[in-house]
């Protein structure tokens, strides 16, 4: 199911540089790096944007924002639908790792509207997003 809908450069350009481990990067290119970001529809639903202003860098984590996972969650509107990426970051009995996810938010109180528009682009924006990421699929 396609709807049409265009991802914008600047929503590619963010995944790029969120895939991208730039381990060789000094520490305020570090503290730049994007930890999440979410992603929406434009206003006239014909384009996918990023959703300004609603973004953790690496550099606020541990020092204004304590748990970015929890500022994540908080950050996801209640009656809307949106995008995310998100840095995850983890350790295994073995190693620490970082997988890129991305996410598709659904809440239950959004509009029948915005989830039929949401599900259908899902796949315009995968397509743009070159290479390994984890997919997941939220609702509340």
């Amino acid at each position: 199911m396609a709807s049409g809908v265009k991802v914008s450069d600047e929503v590619i350009s963010i995944f790029n540089d969120m895939k991208v481990r730039k381990l060789q990067a000094n520490e305020e290119e570090k503290k730049k790096r994007k930890k999440a970001v979410l992603f929406r529809m434009s206003n006239d639903s014909k384009n996918i944007i990023v959703d300004e202003a609603e973004e953790i860098l690496q550099g606020q984590v541990g020092s204004t924002i304590p748990d970015p996972y929890m500022h994540f969650v908080k950050m996801l509107p209640t009656d809307d639908c949106r995008y995310a990426l998100y840095d995850a970051t983890y350790e295994t009995k073995e190693t620490k790792k970082e997988d890129l996810v991305f996410i598709f938010w659904a809440p239950d109180s959004a509009s029948l509207r915005s989830k039929m528009l949401y599900a259908s682009s899902k796949d315009a924006i995968k397509r743009k997003f070159e290479g390994e990421f984890v997919n997941i699929l939220l609702t509340i």
